[in-house]
């Protein structure tokens, strides 16, 4: 059970959602970052049902939230850092320290052979978040 939770709030994570874990029932309630969103009013409205229900019982709940931008840096660059010495190895460094690393990291990644082991890598490193996070 801990396994498929920690993997439901990691893609929840992932998704820019962040996520209430109640430990006693197992129960997960995720609901979008409101400060990645532009029309905040809207989305309390649709998600109002969940957002009481986590602010009425909120010493039931463990929130885990999306990450900062800081931390999904380290992700990216510990991928990096674990890859072969290879081209893609050296556009993705590039990546990283120029303008736009997200937006350049995404673009070389996309069109490459490793975009699978990057996906991979990054729900495990989310899922190993959320571990620490509910002390599993």
């Amino acid at each position: 059970m801990e396994t498929k939770i920690t993997k439901e709030i990691a893609q929840n994570l992932n998704c820019g959602l962040d996520s209430y874990f109640n430990p006693k029932t197992d129960e997960i309630i995720s609901i979008p970052n409101f400060s990645l969103k532009a029309d905040e009013e809207e989305f309390q409205e649709a998600f109002k049902a969940d957002l009481q229900k986590v602010s009425k019982n909120k010493s039931d709940y463990i929130k885990i939230e999306v990450l900062e931008g800081f931390e999904s840096f380290k992700i990216m660059e510990r991928f990096v850092n674990q890859m072969p010495e290879n081209q893609l190895k050296l556009d993705l460094e590039k990546a990283l320290h120029n303008k736009k690393p997200f937006q350049n990291f995404k673009y070389s990644i996309e069109t490459s052979d490793f975009r699978n082991l990057w996906f991979e890598f990054k729900q495990n490193e989310l899922e190993k978040i959320v571990m620490d996070k509910l002390n599993l």
